[in-house]
Parts: structure tokens; C-alpha cells; sequence
């Protein structure tokens, strides 16, 4: 059994935090390897099954709107359609829209996520490397991408979307970077990527001009949030998914990457900075529709999946998509405002598209406590537009809590921080179109330490049993 040192060292290191975790707690976030399972896409489903939350579609279903659309109406259920009419691969979707579902994949409770992603980040580890692997038992190299479930999934798409592939790069001297693209099917064996500006795999592309790739769809939470994270250059995110559960890597046949081993489907090809090709109109994460772009062309040239592979969709600007892109950046805010106050919990949710909003919740003990929050959370998340601040009697989760903090306890003169024309996200709709300059906002929500007048709290009812008195 592993020492128990990494347990106490866990002990000490969230309190300070605000976290306060009982035993319990601990051990389910920081539980010894040998109860870590080696999860994967497909015993991630097995578990949804064995949970009797999966919804299997037997009936004929197009990857053409109609796939998109169910998945769209059974949100937040997760979803497994056996018959795709224009491919002999079945297709999963919807399979963590939550971060209860989250939590409960890794054993933790909610309040436990951003304690095990930090420690994931601060403790990567190298991934074993294995010989023979479940993603190459088929291999092809007569491509033909129309055969494979890729979805279109509203009208105005510019095309078929890979929108859940974690796209594995190599840099010289940077080394693996894995993260997320887009890609746009054009032709049997071409897609238009989405390359954001000054990301780490721009900046591969901008030195190499041409990258080889890996687009592995199909594998667990811990690559998939892994992937999404946001960390410095050099930083390979397999490593942190590696920490999370155990994720044996596999020599990719036709380029020199190492990719998940367990993945389902693996594209492999290269990605060429001066071969451009429309890109777009496709719903992004605000689930409005992002513009046409000329984007860089990637060149599949072998696919290796599994026997029986599974594809993995995830809808453009749902709920998957909006965890996928706003928990990873909780800890981050964690990290920055921890730096000036006490920092209990952060929410990037829903209601700000995950993205573009973030309530921190602290343990005010300085009047301008709340003030400094709002500037290290803002530094913890570039992309962030509006902050808000809490206590720690408020319910960050509950957007009625938040409003309710929001109509008693701020006032706009003292309490409000406004930064005029900062760098924002090209995923605002509203921001400076080009530059993506916008006007950021942050709210002081949280009660003065010395009331003068009124009091803040609310007033408690007795807590009764109704089974006293009715039914």
C-alpha cells in the first residue's frame, strides 16, 4: 500500500485554502493506486450502463441534424445510438454535462474537484509506454472519412465537426502538447482546423509550418479535462492526466507521437500553416455561431481505431462542451486569488457560457478583500469578463443565491471594479470585433465585516418534521 505521507501532506495542504475536507474526503481524492482503475472511454460507459443512467437508441438515426438533435432534447443524459445509418460505428454523447457527473467519475465530491485538478497540475507524472494497444487493433490507410459518424449538427454548419478529438502535437524542443481543435471535413481525407491565435499549437505551427498530429476521439474524462487545461508551454498534458488515473501511451503507426493507448478512433496525419481552407460558420461555446475563417488544412493519412469502436460526440456550446471548457479554469482562479485572500471555491458556469463569468467565493477577513479578489481572478482567467464575489454563506451554485447577494449587499459606487478596453475573448459575440478588447466588470457581493444598520444574513425558519403533521 503507498505511504501514507501524500494523504497528510493533503491534510495540510487545502486548509489554509478554505477547503476544509474530512478524512473521508481525503482519502477518496488522494486514494492509494492500487484503487485507481485504469478508466477509459469504453469502461466509462460500462459505468453510465451499470448506473442505469444510459440511454441506448437502437432505431436508424443520421449523423445528419438528427443525431445532434436527440442528444440536444435528452441533456444532460448520456446517450449510446447503435445504428448510424451512414456509418458501421456506433456513437456515444452527453457523457459529462455535469460536475456532479464529473465528480462522481473520479470518487469525489464536488466541492473536491478543484483540490484533485490542482494536484494533477502540481504533480504530473510520465505516462508508461506500452507495446500493443486497443486504438491500433485496426489500422487503415484507405481513407475515406464519410464512413465514420462524424456529425453535422445545425443547418448553418459549414460542415461534418470533429468537436471532441484532443489533438496530440510535437514540438522539438516543447515536446507533446494535447488540447482541442475543431476540424471541418472538406474532403475524404482533408479538415479545416481551428487554430486559435498565440495558443501553444499555433505556436508549433507558426515555427514548423507543418505539424504532425494525432486527433484521438474516444478516450477518458482524465485525457479529456486534461486537455483542456490551461498550463505553460512545455507542460505535456498527458502528464496531469496520467495523475488523475493511469494512462498508458502507445507509439502512434505514421508519426512520431505518443497517444492514449485505450483511445477509440486515432487521426493520423499532418497539419500544414500555409495550406488554408474555409472554416465555419459552426456554434461556439456561446452558443451563437463563431464567423468564416481560412484556417489551416490537415491531412489525414491513416486512421487506427478499435474493433467495435465507439465515436465520442460532444455537442458545440452544451453542457459537456461548457464544463469541458470552464471547470479547468477554476483552479486556476483558485490558485491567483488564493494568492491575496483566503479563496473556499470558484464556479465558471453555465449561465456565463463557462467562460465568461466566474463567481469566487472567499473568507473575507479585510474590507478590501473582495476588491483584490476581483483583480487576481481576472489574472487567473484572461478570458473572464465579469467576476463576482461572494462569502461564504452564499451558494455558488445557485444562481438565486448569487442575484440575492447581488440585491442586498452591493452598491455600485464603492463596490463595483470596472477595466476599460482589456484584452477579452474572441468567444464574446459583444467584444471589439478584431481585437477583442471589451470592458470587464467585477462585483464586490460580499457584506461589510461591521454592519451599520440592517444585518446581512438571512433569518433562519425552525427546522420541523413534516411527517409530524401531514401525510
Amino acid at each position: 500500500m503507498r505511504s501514507i505521507a501524500p494523504v497528510l501532506q493533503g491534510l495540510f495542504l487545502y486548509p489554509r485554502h478554505g477547503l476544509y475536507l474530512d478524512f473521508a474526503t481525503i482519502r477518496r481524492i488522494f486514494r492509494p493506486e492500487a484503487q485507481r482503475q485504469n478508466m477509459s472511454f469504453r469502461s466509462h460507459l460500462k459505468q453510465l450502463e451499470e448506473d442505469h443512467s444510459l440511454v441506448r437508441i437502437s432505431a436508424p438515426i443520421s449523423k445528419t441534424y438528427e443525431i445532434a438533435g436527440v442528444l440536444k432534447q435528452l441533456e444532460p443524459r448520456p446517450v449510446l445510438f447503435e445504428n448510424v445509418q451512414e456509418s458501421g460505428f456506433r456513437l456515444a454523447g452527453n457523457l459529462v454535462c455535469s460536475k456532479a457527473d464529473f465528480a462522481r467519475y473520479f470518487d469525489v465530491p464536488v466541492s473536491g474537484i478543484i483540490p484533485l485538478l490542482s494536484r494533477a497540475i502540481d504533480q504530473r507524472s510520465p505516462c508508461p509506454v506500452i507495446n500493443e494497444a486497443p486504438c491500433q487493433e485496426v489500422i487503415i490507410q484507405e481513407l475515406d472519412l464519410d464512413l465514420l459518424p462524424i456529425l453535422r449538427h445545425c443547418e448553418r454548419d459549414g460542415g461534418y465537426y470533429i468537436s471532441s478529438g484532443v489533438v496530440i502535437a510535437r514540438h522539438p524542443v516543447y515536446g507533446q502538447n494535447a488540447d482541442f481543435h475543431r476540424c471541418m471535413q472538406f474532403s475524404r481525407n482533408e479538415m479545416a482546423v481551428r487554430v486559435v491565435r498565440s495558443r501553444h499549437f499555433d505556436t508549433f505551427l507558426q515555427e514548423l509550418k507543418a505539424v504532425d498530429v494525432a486527433v484521438c476521439v474516444g478516450v477518458g474524462p482524465n485525457v479529456l479535462v486534461a486537455a483542456a487545461t490551461s498550463v505553460e508551454i512545455g507542460v505535456d498534458e498527458l502528464e496531469i492526466a496520467n495523475a488523475l488515473e493511469p494512462l498508458p501511451l502507445v507509439r502512434a503507426k505514421t508519426v512520431e507521437l505518443l497517444i492514449p493507448a485505450e483511445a477509440e478512433f486515432v487521426l493520423e496525419g499532418t497539419v500544414y500553416l500555409e495550406r488554408r481552407h474555409p472554416e465555419g460558420p459552426f456554434v461556439d461555446l456561446t452558443e451563437t455561431y463563431d464567423v468564416v475563417r481560412q484556417e489551416p488544412v490537415f491531412v489525414v493519412k491513416a486512421i487506427t481505431h478499435r474493433h467495435d469502436a465507439i465515436w465520442h460526440a460532444l455537442l458545440p456550446g452544451a453542457l459537456g462542451h461548457k464544463l469541458l471548457m470552464g471547470m479547468p479554469r477554476e483552479p486556476t482562479i483558485f490558485k491567483k486569488v488564493n494568492e491575496v485572500v483566503r479563496c473556499l471555491d470558484v464556479n465558471v458556469g453555465p449561465g456565463g457560457c463557462s467562460w465568461l463569468h466566474a463567481v469566487v467565493q472567499i473568507d473575507k477577513q479585510a474590507e478590501d478583500d473582495g476588491l483584490k479578489t476581483i483583480q487576481a481572478a481576472f489574472a487567473g482567467h484572461r478570458s473572464c469578463k465579469h467576476v463576482f464575489v461572494v462569502d461564504r454563506d452564499i451558494d455558488i451554485y445557485d444562481p438565486l443565491a448569487v442575484e440575492w447577494a447581488m440585491a442586498t449587499r452591493f452598491q455600485v459606487d464603492r463596490d463595483m471594479v470596472v477595466l476599460e478596453k482589456e484584452q477579452g475573448s474572441s468567444l464574446d459575440p459583444s467584444a471589439e470585433p478584431g481585437t477583442y478588447l471589451t470592458t470587464k466588470v467585477g462585483f464586490d457581493l460580499t457584506k461589510p465585516l461591521e454592519a451599520r444598520g440592517k444585518v446581512y444574513e438571512k433569518a433562519e425558519f425552525p427546522k420541523v418534521e413534516l411527517s409530524r403533521y401531514i401525510g
